[in-house]
């Protein structure tokens, strides 16, 4: 097998866990195995980018064991609170854990599964993905990544050759299954099942886990993995405003404990700054519109609390949440600023930048991604009318990061609105022709490079 022997550091520390953490599972047999994306650069990371196409198959769409790691799949077992409803029947219903690696920085890896099979806890699903379901998610991650927020990685893309069955898209529709590189696939609700089911020494045993494993921390103390999360939550909720993006289902199941973002359904990147803006059809309510995700995001995180309440003392555990907004606001800050391609001043100077900036966008209807290309490192053009003076006021004094030198900056804003989304997706469905697709990943990488 043509791993890199100098990049490629297999682990399984989520063995030693043991029952009741996971089920051992088998992949599904597909009827074919067509390769439609492997992402190269994020393989060269943990080792694994010198495959050929056959082996990237054999593990990725046969799931062949990588060599010195998980010897069969791990499907997970977790609760959550779906749109804020408890529901103790879910777990890995249609993926699993496959492997788990070490990257040049030592932070432990998972590869992931979406669409590889029944499960135990696949209910009356069927454990497979729509290739459109891949296709966005790859879109999903790619972007995301570009834009500075912390979030799997679609590792690869194969057909699967199967004809599936949905309601919520022409059918019978081809079918896939991905595989995300992610930190981590514990989620809160991992914590919140251990809780239910009054596991206390689980609970130890997991944050524990977590706090060697995934933060580099010894101990088990509760207190400081809540601490770690809730800083890492509330980066990943103030990017998430930045990027404009709307993930849909901020359910405490799809929130993991190194508030790095996964498993993309109904996602969506909001054409203009619009609290209220939904990505979900079937959120009436707007409970996770792009404007209430901070809030969101807190409220699951206060969940993972409660489960650890269990094993501490309360006062402590409140006033871990209580630092959610202390850690928001430099957070929100920074990340504005970056995609402006500006370099931070004093907390204040930053705060009000960012107020003007959300003024600005919500009273003019500008588009956000147009907005972020015209204002980055450099002065707003003249046609941005009068509405703009304050914010032209505010980034006076602020320096650019980076020159816009990039070849990127000479073009249009690459965004990834749904209109596009569906134009991405209607030649594969009709003609099975990927060009547009393979576009889009070049222009976001090329994006991608101009930013950072």
């Amino acid at each position: 097998m043509a791993v890199d022997p100098q990049a490629y550091r297999p682990e399984r520390p989520l063995t030693a866990l043991g029952e009741p953490f996971y089920d051992v599972v088998d992949a599904a047999r597909f009827p074919e195995t067509r390769l439609r994306f492997r992402n190269d650069r994020a393989a060269a990371q943990v080792g694994l980018d010198k495959l050929d196409d056959a082996e990237w198959i054999a593990h990725f769409g046969r799931f062949a064991p990588l060599p010195d790691t998980l010897e069969q799949p791990l499907a997970l077992r977790y609760h959550g609170h779906q749109f804020r409803v408890y529901n103790p029947d879910i777990g890995d219903g249609r993926g699993f854990t496959f492997a788990q690696l070490r990257d040049g920085r030592g932070r432990l890896l998972d590869l992931g599964t979406k669409g590889s099979g029944q499960t135990p806890w696949s209910r009356f699903g069927d454990g497979r993905l729509t290739l459109k379901g891949g296709v966005r998610e790859v879109l999903a991650t790619e972007m995301l990544e570009a834009l500075n927020v912390p979030t799997s990685r679609s590792f690869s893309l194969i057909e699967t050759g199967e004809a599936l069955e949905r309601n919520d898209e022409p059918s019978p529709t081809r079918g896939a299954v991905l595989v995300r590189l992610s930190h981590s696939h514990v989620r809160i609700g991992t914590f919140q099942r251990l809780a239910y089911n009054r596991d206390e020494d689980a609970l130890r045993r997991l944050t524990g886990y977590v706090l060697r494993e995934l933060y580099g921390e010894e101990g088990e103390d509760p207190v400081r993995l809540l601490e770690l999360v809730v800083e890492r939550t509330a980066v990943l909720a103030a990017r998430y405003m930045a990027a404009g993006f709307v993930h849909g289902v901020l359910n405490s199941d799809n929130i993991n404990v190194t508030g790095e973002s996964f498993d993309y359904g109904p996602w969506r990147f909001a054409p203009v700054w619009d609290p209220a803006f939904v990505a979900a059809y079937f959120d009436h309510a707007g409970l996770y519109a792009f404007g209430r995700q901070p809030e969101a995001i807190l409220w699951d995180v206060m969940q993972l609390a409660g489960a650890l309440r269990q094993i501490a003392e309360s006062e402590p555990l409140i006033a871990a949440l209580d630092r959610f907004a202390e850690h928001y606001q430099p957070a929100i800050a920074a990340a504005v600023l970056w995609r402006l391609g500006r370099r931070p001043r004093a907390a204040e100077e930053d705060r009000a930048v960012v107020q003007s900036v959300e003024r600005a966008l919500r009273g003019t209807g500008v588009a956000v991604d147009r907005f972020f290309f015209d204002a980055f490192a450099q002065d707003l053009p003249a046609h941005y009318g009068t509405e703009w003076d304050e914010v032209r006021t505010r980034l006076a004094p602020y320096g650019a990061r980076r020159a816009r030198d990039h070849a990127y900056w000479q073009g249009e804003p690459c965004a990834m609105l749904i209109e596009e989304v569906e134009a991405i997706w209607a030649p594969v469905a009709a003609a099975d022709d990927w060009t547009r697709f393979h576009a889009k990943i070049d222009a976001i990488r090329t994006m991608g490079d101009a930013l950072a």
